[in-house]
């Protein structure tokens, strides 16, 4: 049997624990909360917590690992960004556990299309110059060389995928307006980049079958409007459209108003010539009509 280590199993991680486990993999994963290693337990993955620092048991998982999954974020507000770990709290506890492992696994590195910073609505691809914006997009940039470094030193393949904004079940845009929540804020020629989750495990696991190394945009077929996204949920709720709201006059937290600062197109052209990749979500629309039979589905179970 075939062993899965993942630093820090959460929404992505999670739906790939399940899509390795029923490949045959046992699948081993970190958490810092107790209740969620109860969790973890009841889902068939070995939970180990793990909240900063070395520790003897996460060395032994990563030893028998025949690949490994990094999502667990950079630490830029406790850690020196110019150290050569790129505050990934992972290098900073385990590099020299990393540098020696027998198996050579192959490691997964989950980033962010926010690496490329704002292209003022170009498309961007793998050979784009990166020019992150926000501090965290610099982190992540900051960590995918940190281990790149460490896999070319240790003879290692590393896979590192730019995720664009993730959704899914559970967390969604039909989901939000169903609860009064959405919002259409109008900036002009302003589009977001989306993935389902299903396709970002799904990824993982053709990259991990191969043995594929290198960087892949993992995102969707159609870089959209936010406005168009929540207005395409309203419609399918029957539900009364919200009405533009400028982005000037928008209430937004300054996280949310950053996002706006960051305008492209992300191709997803290499993950389907290199991975094989197949989007079963190719578009927000086709994510959104899933969600609704879910939604649906849970309401009629709920009485």
């Amino acid at each position: 049997m075939k062993n899965l280590f993942i630093f820090g199993v959460g929404y992505s991680a999670g739906l790939f624990a399940s899509q390795m486990r029923k490949q045959g993999w046992q699948v081993t994963g970190t958490t810092r909360s107790p209740d969620k290693a109860v969790e973890l337990a009841r889902a068939g993955v070995a939970p180990l917590i793990y909240q900063g620092g070395h520790s003897s048991d996460v060395t032994a998982a990563l030893r028998s690992a025949d690949a490994i999954l990094v999502s667990i974020a950079p630490d830029a507000n406790q850690r020196d960004a110019q150290t050569s770990f790129g505050d990934d709290p992972a290098l900073a506890d385990f590099a020299a556990d990393l540098q020696t492992l027998p198996k050579k696994p192959w490691i997964g590195y989950l980033s962010t299309v926010g690496v490329y910073g704002n292209h003022d609505g170009a498309w961007v691809d793998e050979e784009t110059d990166c020019r992150p914006v926000s501090k965290r997009s610099r982190a992540r940039l900051l960590a995918e060389t940190a281990w790149k470094n460490l896999a070319d030193d240790a003879g290692l393949t590393l896979g590192i995928f730019r995720l664009s904004g993730i959704y899914g079940p559970g967390r969604n845009p039909l989901e939000k307006v169903a609860r009064g929540d959405g919002r259409r804020i109008n900036k002009p020629g302003q589009v977001f980049n989306r993935i389902h989750v299903n396709d970002i495990a799904t990824a993982l696991r053709l990259a991990v079958e191969q043995n594929k190394g290198g960087i892949f945009n993992i995102t969707d077929n159609e870089p959209a409007p936010p406005q168009d996204v929540v207005a395409f949920a309203a419609d399918l709720l029957e539900m009364e459209v919200p009405p533009l709201i400028d982005f000037e006059d928008a209430d937004l937290s300054p996280m949310g108003r950053s996002f706006y600062g960051e305008n492209k197109r992300v191709s997803n052209a290499r993950s389907k010539t290199e991975l094989g990749m197949d989007y079963s979500v190719p578009d927000y629309r086709t994510g959104m009509r899933m969600a609704l039979e879910t939604w649906q589905s849970g309401r009629k179970a709920g009485g």
